[in-house]
């Protein structure tokens, strides 16, 4: 199958195919004094694959990674590899992570062939949509739901808001861990 059979399958998430770039982000993390917020770049590539067959089930794949740097920094401090399946079936949009502390999400959501604007969520405990962790994570920072919003602007720009909601034992409320970032089409 080409690359053009695969984006002419990938509902939604076809525009989102290619290497982007931006420099927008706003990451706000917890701290020991609080939230700290940090302005930072990314670089994601999403790589069409696909299909892959469940049985009767059939998704069509973007594989990418991503990673952010504060814009004052060399060194990364986020990294992500995994999976955006579409099931035009189902109309369900899906991500799958890992990221390299130790944390896996499996978030999903309703989407049209050709939405614009989409969202995914996973919630820990789920069965189908879920969050795991390592144990350390999951005592001192237990993610307890995972929020993602898609706008796609058109065919050289998209934005993200993400929450990742984190339980911690010295906080009486969900701390929002948010990210967001508009991004650019570089290839």
């Amino acid at each position: 199958m080409t690359t053009d059979d695969i984006l002419i399958n990938l509902g939604p998430l076809a525009a989102l195919a290619g290497i982007w770039e931006g420099d927008q982000g706003i990451d706000v993390a917890p701290s020991l004094s609080g939230a700290v917020q940090t302005s930072y770049r990314e670089r994601i590539s999403f790589e069409p694959m696909g299909p892959v067959t469940n049985g009767p089930q059939t998704l069509y794949t973007l594989k990418y990674s991503t990673t952010a740097w504060p814009l004052d920094a060399r060194d990364a401090f986020h990294e992500e590899l995994g999976y955006w399946l579409w099931d035009a079936e189902a109309g369900m949009v899906m991500r799958c992570f890992i990221v390299p502390r130790g944390v896996n999400v499996l978030a999903g959501g309703s989407a049209t062939a050709d939405a614009k604007a989409f969202s995914m969520a996973a919630d820990v405990g789920s069965e189908t949509f879920g969050i795991s962790s390592n144990p350390f994570l999951d005592k001192a920072f237990k993610t307890v739901r995972y929020k993602l919003s898609i706008i796609i602007h058109d065919t050289d720009s998209f934005s993200y808001v993400e929450d990742t909601q984190l339980e911690i034992p010295h906080l009486q409320d969900i701390f929002h861990h948010t990210d967001s970032n508009t991004l650019i089409r570089v290839a």
